[in-house]
């Protein structure tokens, strides 16, 4: 997920909040670019590949992911179009990497 990530940043290339609208961010970031979202890409990924391991427990993970994907735009580092990209991304590829684990099958 992570790789796929890195991949979409190197060809969107979107500029962070704070090299657009001057807001000082409350955090440090690797990178310039924002789109999508690789916090919400690793959290997202983390919630659907855990659930297709162990679906005992999993209603408790997706308010962290989610607490995770809002802390982004709280701290200034991303929109919310980056969030939203980058959840969907990284649950669409836990999914994928549950289903080839699997043999195929779509139901874990």
């Amino acid at each position: 997920a992570h790789l796929a990530s890195m991949g979409v940043k190197r060809v969107v290339r979107r500029p962070r909040p704070a090299a657009v609208g001057g807001i000082e961010p409350l955090v440090r970031t690797a990178g310039r670019h924002s789109f999508p979202s690789s916090h919400a890409t690793s959290a997202a990924a983390a919630v659907v590949a855990y659930g297709a391991l162990r679906p005992v427990g999993t209603h408790l993970l997706p308010p962290l992911a989610a607490a995770m994907c809002v802390s982004r735009m709280v701290v200034g580092v991303h929109y919310p179009s980056d969030v939203a990209a980058g959840a969907a991304l990284g649950a669409l590829t836990a999914r994928a990497g549950a289903a080839w684990m699997n043999g195929g099958r779509t139901d874990a």
